[in-house]
This record gives C-alpha cells, structure tokens and sequence, in this order.
C-alpha cells in the first residue's frame, strides 16, 4: 500500500482490570493510582486510573499492524496525556499521515486516542519507519 497524506486508521479497545494487571506484570507499575480504590479516591481523578503505558500502547498496535502497517516502528514520539482512563472506558486510537518522506520508509504522523465519549485523552505526533518486507522485495 503506497501511503499517502491524509490516510488515517483506527482501532479500538475497551480497557478491563485484566489489563491493567497484565501491564503492572510486564512493567513493575503498581502505583497506587492503579490499585488501590481507596488512594485513587481521595485523587483529583477519583477513581481507579489506567496506566498511561496502555493508553499509549494502542498507538504501538496502530502503526504495526494497520497504518503504515507491518515492520514500521517508531523512531520517536510527542505525547500529551490530556485526561485519565479508568477501567472499563473504551478508548479509540487514531493515526493520520501528515507527511511521507519522499526518498526513505519515514512516515509523520498525527496521533490521538479518545474515550467513548470523544474526549481526548492522548493527543501527539509521531514518527515512524517502516522496515521493508519480504513481499515489498
């Protein structure tokens, strides 16, 4: 697929306990934000908080898989969290291309996710490479 200014993708995840649980596994993150009700309470939020890695990490999902697609990785990020996850919020992640770069597999892109209600919650640019496959030879 020959990328092109503008394309966008999405894709969507409903974030459950299990999630965050798994993530504080791989990552070591147990704040407090996360785990325990009553902590999270007495917080501006208010209650139980995603970590901002799962929020993040749709992005990942995004680009290796849908846009630019298999073999692209990101060679670096901007990212404003603009307001919390909580457990069982869906969050939608989106990417649209801003830019090609003309002679190598670098791609500039427009990020944001969003929770079910439309409200912003992560909102960045990045940039990305995309390695060329064996059917790209």
């Amino acid at each position: 697929m020959r990328l092109q200014v503008g394309q966008k993708a999405t894709r969507t995840l409903t974030v459950t306990n299990a999630d965050v649980e798994k993530y504080a596994e791989i990552t070591g993150d147990r704040n407090p934000l996360h785990f325990d009700e009553r902590f999270a309470a007495a917080t501006p939020f208010g209650k139980l908080v995603v970590q901002g890695g799962i929020t993040a990490g749709i992005l990942n999902a995004l680009v290796a898989e849908d846009l630019p697609g298999p073999g692209t990785v990101f060679m670096s990020q901007e990212l404003e969290y603009r307001a919390p996850v909580f457990i069982g919020d869906t969050i939608v992640g989106e990417v649209e291309v801003l830019e090609v770069h003309a002679s190598k597999p670098v791609t500039h892109l427009r990020v944001e996710v969003r929770r079910q209600n439309a409200e912003v919650v992560l909102s960045g640019n990045a940039w990305c490479y995309t390695f060329p496959g064996p059917a790209s030879e």
